[in-house]
């Protein structure tokens, strides 16, 4: 996988940049800044070469608030089929809400926010930017119950069982069926079977495209 990176802090950057390619992957960007990133992602377009995901920080020069992900959302603009990572250091809801905006349109492609220390759990974040590359949704389990505590209300989620909730909120995680199916110590039949009734519940039809996507904003929008 062809990556752009983005951070300003030379020493993540470098471990970053050593912890991919060492994982097989090539980071074709490397970025101190939002603008740099910005502009070395049109480069590589206008030569018809874009990366295959874009991996930035929040909080980055020149401002040192949110121009890293303010980066990633005009990557998006840009770009609409570029899938996007985004690392930060502190849960905020707020940044994680503005990439699910982007994220909720039907034809949108991978989108993640991580906690940095995820980083750590070097299995669990490679795992992720697989998921964000291949079109997925990946959000940090931290940003997603802060997420709900500022969402709480009635709405479609109160249909769902205990267990069910739990599903989707492994499903929110990035979690595969399988992966599920060991946290939770239940047979992939049974997963199978609450994942097909937390569609039905959200009104997901079997034509509804990208439904586990769906399936996981709805959960975090508090739909």
């Amino acid at each position: 996988m062809l990556l752009a990176l983005a951070d300003d802090a030379a020493l993540l950057r470098a471990g970053l940049v050593g912890l991919l390619e060492r994982a097989g992957h090539q980071v074709v960007v490397e970025a101190s800044d939002a603008p740099s990133l910005v502009a070395a992602v049109a480069e590589l377009a206008a030569a018809n070469q874009l990366p295959d995901l874009v991996l930035t920080d929040v909080r980055m020069p020149p401002g040192m608030t949110d121009d890293g992900l303010r980066a990633a959302v005009e990557i998006r603009q840009r770009y609409p089929s570029l899938p996007i990572m985004v690392l930060s250091q502190y849960v905020a809801p707020a940044y994680a809400s503005a990439l699910l905006d982007a994220a909720a349109l039907p034809d949108a492609p991978g989108t993640g926010y991580l906690l940095k220390e995820r980083v750590g759990r070097v299995a669990d974040f490679m795992n992720s930017l697989q998921v964000v590359a291949a079109g997925g949704l990946v959000i940090d389990p931290e940003v997603v119950r802060s997420l709900l505590l500022s969402r709480r209300g009635d709405s479609k989620l109160s249909r769902l069982t205990p267990r069910e909730h739990e599903v989707l909120s492994l499903m929110a995680d990035g979690s595969s069926n399988t992966q599920i199916s060991d946290a939770l110590v239940i047979t992939p039949a049974a997963v199978a079977k609450h994942v097909a009734n937390v569609f039905a519940k959200l009104d997901l039809g079997p034509d509804e495209e990208n439904r586990r996507v769906r399936a996981v904003l709805a959960y975090l929008n508090g739909a």
